[in-house]
């Protein structure tokens, strides 16, 4: 008889075979736009951060699958940003976004650690900001490059350097933090240190046979909604090489982490047995937005049930942005109705219903829900970030 263990990686496997079968077909279909590939990717090794930004803006202007007529506006959201603080403390920080978004995911992050003194950086992983085709091009390579060139760039202008990730771009900066002793700190958000799925192993097979593991009507303007299974396989070595990194170490620094109980992206578990027996300094600090207090010191948890905010539980990406943020916010201007319910649900989403919301694919009697996007405990969170950073 199989051990449960390999029957998870059977029925995985079958799975991803009826993928590729569904992709084979989809295949046969002319690609959209937004599917195609530049021939190159952007380069990000320019001297200056000022240079960075503008070949990068002219890269992706000749690039970009655009989705409104205002083709500046849609630049300017999506750009590596820098944050000069008014008050500079001497300190920077890097932030590098996650798997298919953009530097506008650290928006609210970043300007409240500039209003702190720190000059902050974001920068765009290789393959992101430009059409969703764009990442069937990417290595690991590419990524860790990239960090590791503007951390080199942001070491010209500071010795105190904190490196800041969401999802993906949380496991590249451990990974770099762990080799890097100069690094004086990490704020983790949904560390994506191990997937919730197994089936993302077998993205490195499955790219022999399709370049896409879900392709979805691009609509976001901030981030990509469908997943070439290239982008897929250099997720899951990004995964591999945390694992490995924290496997035979501990880690000695500052680490603020937050996590959402509710995430259907990453293995929550995994993310806080890391967090207690891996990262050791007295000062770390995790917030949770959930309902049942995890087993950590240092921690603060936040209800997520929030009836007279239309709010059932927390999401992966929600945690990152304000509720005044324009797009993501309370009362931001974009709803994204695909959020794993029934395909009634979404249409009752997309025809104005009243919504809910809740993290991908939970259910709920009677009630309809959109993705959320935002963390109503936001001003919180970044008060004990703050503490971490030792900006009491």
């Amino acid at each position: 008889m199989f051990s449960l263990s390999r029957q998870r990686s059977l029925f995985a496997l079958s799975v991803l075979m009826l993928l590729v079968l569904f992709n084979v077909g989809c295949s046969q279909r002319e690609l959209e736009p937004s599917y195609q590939h530049a021939e190159f990717l952007p380069a990000f090794n320019q001297p200056s951060f000022v240079e960075y930004q503008q070949q990068t803006k002219s890269w992706l202007a000749n690039n970009r699958y655009f989705m409104t007529n205002d083709q500046e506006q849609e630049l300017s959201l999506v750009l590596p940003k820098e944050f000069v603080p008014v008050k500079a403390n001497g300190k920077a920080v890097l932030l590098v976004h996650g798997l298919g978004d953009t530097p506008y995911s650290f928006i609210d992050v970043a300007a409240h650690l500039a209003d702190k003194g720190y000059l902050v950086r974001t920068i765009l992983l290789p393959g992101h900001a430009s059409k969703v085709g764009d990442l069937i091009l990417p290595s690991l390579t590419d990524w860790q490059n990239v960090v590791d060139h503007h951390i080199n760039l942001l070491k010209q202008h500071s010795n105190h350097i904190w490196l800041g990730g969401y999802s993906t771009g949380a496991n590249l900066v451990m990974s770099k933090a762990l080799q890097d002793d100069d690094i004086e700190g990490v704020l983790l958000f949904s560390p994506a240190f191990k997937p919730q799925s197994s089936a993302v192993r077998w993205a490195g097979l499955a790219g022999y046979f399709v370049k896409w593991a879900d392709r979805d009507p691009e609509d976001n303007p901030l981030r990509y909604s469908s997943l070439p299974m290239n982008a897929a396989e250099v997720y899951y070595q990004t995964v591999q090489n945390v694992q490995e990194d924290l496997e035979d170490k501990v880690y000695n620094k500052p680490v603020f982490m937050m996590i959402s109980e509710g995430d259907q992206v990453i293995d929550t578990e995994y993310a806080l047995e890391v967090f207690n027996t891996r990262m050791i300094h007295q000062n770390n600090y995790l917030v949770w937005l959930g309902e049942v207090a995890p087993k950590a010191n240092n921690t603060s948890q936040f209800s997520m049930d929030l009836p007279e905010k239309r709010i059932s539980n927390s999401s992966h990406m929600g945690i990152l942005f304000s509720p005044q943020n324009a797009y993501y916010g309370e009362k931001g201007s974009h709803l994204i109705c695909d959020n794993g319910q029934p395909p009634a649900s979404k249409k009752a989403c997309e025809a104005g219903d009243e919504v809910w919301f809740s993290s991908w694919g939970f259910e709920k009697e009677s009630r309809v829900h959109a993705r959320l996007t935002y963390n109503p405990y936001f001003e919180e969170s970044m008060l004990l970030m703050d503490q971490v950073m030792g900006n009491d």
